[in-house]
């Protein structure tokens, strides 16, 4: 079972961050972890998270554009 570095890249897309947060989220339920090892999950988890909204954020403020009926190029507001 691979653990999450302190330095993981951040996932390609919205999909697969959240495939790996369900993913973690299943390790951390399953108990069987030491106590280093589940506060790195956790805080992967944590950054999956952060990654997600962000995304969820973006989709919706463009979809607020497109409701205000504005034409203009979508570029995601993600540092």
């Amino acid at each position: 079972m691979a653990t999450a570095s302190k330095h993981a890249p951040p996932p390609a897309n919205y999909e697969i961050a959240l495939q790996e947060l369900d993913q973690v989220l299943d390790r951390l339920e399953s108990g069987d972890m030491p106590l280093e090892q589940l506060l790195t999950q956790y805080q992967r988890s944590a950054e999956l998270l952060k990654f997600c909204r962000e995304r969820l954020v973006a989709v919706e403020n463009q979809i607020k554009v497109l409701d205000q009926g504005t034409q203009k190029t979508w570029t995601p507001d993600i540092p």
